[in-house]
């Protein structure tokens, strides 16, 4: 009767050495999927952040050229420039605000366009804005 016992108990211990093979290649499989999961996410907030930070610097961009037009002269403006890899344009065009009273100042539509490269993809931010015709200079003024 004592056979059965030490049987058991050896079958016991050879259960208990360790994995399997099987059970290390999931343990790996598991463990190479979750991090490339962790490695996309962390690659994929890098790049916005990126993003975001070209974004601020074209809407940087159009502030300070919309800053160069405080008054819009009769016949228009169209003006044109570039800034640390980034192209500005300035167009601007007659508002017609509907008002019948001669007294209310004649308004433009100010339209600004900053174009980029960002990965190989052309981006653009576009601002408008109305600013007030500038009448002729007065002499002497």
């Amino acid at each position: 009767m004592n056979a059965p016992r030490r049987l058991r108990l050896s079958r016991s211990r050879r259960g208990s050495r360790g994995f399997s093979l099987l059970e290390l290649l999931v343990a790996f499989a598991i463990m190479a999927i979750s991090l490339g999961v962790l490695y996309r996410a962390m690659g994929s907030s890098v790049r916005n952040v990126g993003d975001l930070d070209l974004r601020q610097q074209a809407t940087s961009v159009a502030e300070s050229a919309l800053d160069r037009v405080s008054g819009v002269p009769p016949a228009g403006l169209a003006l044109s420039g570039g800034v640390g890899g980034m192209d500005w344009s300035i167009q601007t065009r007659p508002f017609e605000a509907g008002s019948s009273d001669p007294a209310a100042p004649k308004l433009h539509e100010v339209q600004v366009v900053v174009s980029w490269s960002e990965r190989g993809e052309p981006k653009q931010l576009v601002l408008q804005t109305l600013r007030p015709e500038r009448g002729p200079r007065q002499p002497g003024g």
